[in-house]
């Protein structure tokens, strides 16, 4: 649950499960280890995953020997809430001490007591020394990584920095993800060379603030603009991304390197948070929305037909009608490709739950999220009526969640199932549109040309005009399952 780096330390920890004998099973009722890998950013995260422990009580009960585990920032903020709520958990794991997982496992099953492993991490209070040891634990899980043969690779996730060092007033990610820390260049670029000979053609750059790494290397700083040059010079990797970039750090080299280095896709997620300079005060933002617009109008100028999206927190302390309003005009004035709204939730241990009041109502919380959603959904519209008949490169994932129903629905029910498309795909242009159309199989994992036909605010519909399939990577037919196996993973 929750970020994109939750969905990479995922691929991890199951990597290092397959490594000692487990396989992933979607059937958690059934299955000898149940791990929840948490968000703690919202309340409503933290919901979820409380709602899917409750509902392993009755499995657990039944299963005895069935180690249930939380991992991640929710892990790390309050495990002993986690303890407290949920007297069937086995295990806690923070983010900063993944690498330990499968040790944690075997801890349980052996002794049958609960596992702790928590970094109250990376503490800015720790010696130089400990803090070293302490990173040299968390970079353990990356360096470790070696994707299963016949896993999909064809976009993959790279971690280029851990942590965050800005503090903003409404977030929990320094508490639990620890201060910022850059990678080795050099690990970096290894792993894209690994992932490329593994058959992956994107790769996107994971950081808490991507676009503020530095890493001194031989003797000199390697800023972010140098990392991307020298992941654009990994042969196999057809596109490089980048998430998530924070504002006021963000720098025109950044913008040279998008515009001139020919794999760095044409696509910004720079979160604004709000459209009032009084609102980015509270939050501690360190910008201001004239530097923000300001941010905007050089990267149209320096990469012409960019895409960018955006972050917005609603409901914030004390934010006023007329706040809420001016957040209203930066997304007309911005002209995002899309944006995620969010309603203000108190992160216990932040600076927000410390010194100032929860004082919007939800009701107006909800009707200014519907707002934000609504207002952008009329400019995406627009935006993406004028790519009608234009056509686009896009790179083939896979069948469209359509397909794949129907698919299963044919299998199930052994019949056709008529009107549905079965043999629609799904991909993605470089700017992050989402592109729905029809085609073969073996189109799966190429660049493919389509001509954009209709479209929706989140969604371009096309045909298929040409496609380079990779023969070596052409998938089946949705298969049936002949076997259960053992790990289910959140």
């Amino acid at each position: 649950m929750g970020c994109q780096m939750n969905v990479l330390d995922s691929e991890l920890v199951v990597g290092q499960l397959r490594a000692v004998g487990y396989e992933p099973t979607a059937d958690m009722a059934t299955a000898d280890v149940v791990l929840l890998n948490t968000c703690s950013v919202r309340d409503h995260a933290e919901q979820k995953v409380l709602s899917r422990l409750g509902a392993l009580k009755k499995p657990k009960a039944r299963k005895p020997e069935m180690v249930v585990g939380v991992i991640g920032c929710m892990a790390e903020r309050d495990p002993d809430g986690i303890f407290g709520k949920m007297p069937h958990v086995d295990l806690v794991c923070g983010p900063g001490e993944l690498n330990q997982v499968p040790a944690l496992i075997e801890e349980v099953q052996a002794n049958r007591t609960r596992a702790v492993a928590l970094a109250q991490s990376l503490s800015r209070k720790s010696t130089p020394l400990q803090r070293a040891l302490e990173y040299d634990s968390v970079e353990a899980l990356d360096l470790a990584r070696d994707p299963t043969p016949g896993q999909n690779v064809l976009q993959s996730y790279i971690r280029v920095q851990r942590g965050c060092d800005k503090f903003c007033t409404f977030c929990v990610v320094p508490f639990t993800r620890g201060p910022e820390r850059s990678r080795p260049a050099s690990q970096i670029v290894d792993e894209a060379w690994m992932l490329a000979d593994r058959g992956c053609k994107e790769v996107t750059l994971l950081g808490q603030t991507v676009n503020s790494y530095v890493h001194q290397e031989n003797g000199r700083p390697v800023r972010f603009s140098d990392l991307l040059a020298l992941v654009n010079d990994v042969d196999g990797i057809e596109r490089v991304r980048f998430v998530t970039s924070y504002p006021g750090d963000f720098t025109d080299d950044i913008l040279e390197a998008m515009r001139d280095l020919p794999k760095v896709c044409e696509y910004l997620h720079i979160p604004a948070q709000s459209g009032s300079d009084a609102v980015l005060k509270r939050m501690r933002r360190q910008y201001s929305v004239g530097q923000y617009v300001d941010l905007m109008d050089r990267a149209r100028e320096f990469v012409p037909g960019i895409a960018i999206a955006s972050d917005f927190i609603v409901g914030f302390c004390g934010e006023t009608q007329a706040e809420h309003d001016k957040t209203l005009d930066m997304i007309e004035r911005c002209r995002f490709k899309n944006i995620f709204v969010f309603k203000y939730s108190p992160r216990p241990g932040t600076v927000a739950d410390k010194r100032h009041v929860d004082d919007v109502p939800e009701d107006v919380k909800r009707r200014r999220n519907l707002e934000l959603l609504s207002h952008q959904e009329r400019i995406a519209s627009t935006a993406n009526q004028r790519l009608v008949g234009s056509s686009v490169e896009v790179l083939v994932e896979g069948f469209s969640k359509a397909a794949l129903r129907a698919q299963e629905a044919e299998q199930t029910r052994g019949a056709e199932v008529g009107w549905r498309r079965t043999d629609q795909l799904v991909g993605r242009t470089r700017t992050d549109q989402i592109v729905v159309f029809a085609g073969p199989p073996g189109a799966i994992g190429s660049l493919a040309t389509v001509r954009i036909t209709a479209v929706t605010a989140l969604t371009l519909h096309g045909a298929l005009l040409e496609s380079s399939p990779r023969p070596d990577r052409t998938p089946a037919r949705l298969a049936p399952r002949t076997s259960l196996p053992v790990l289910g993973v959140v």
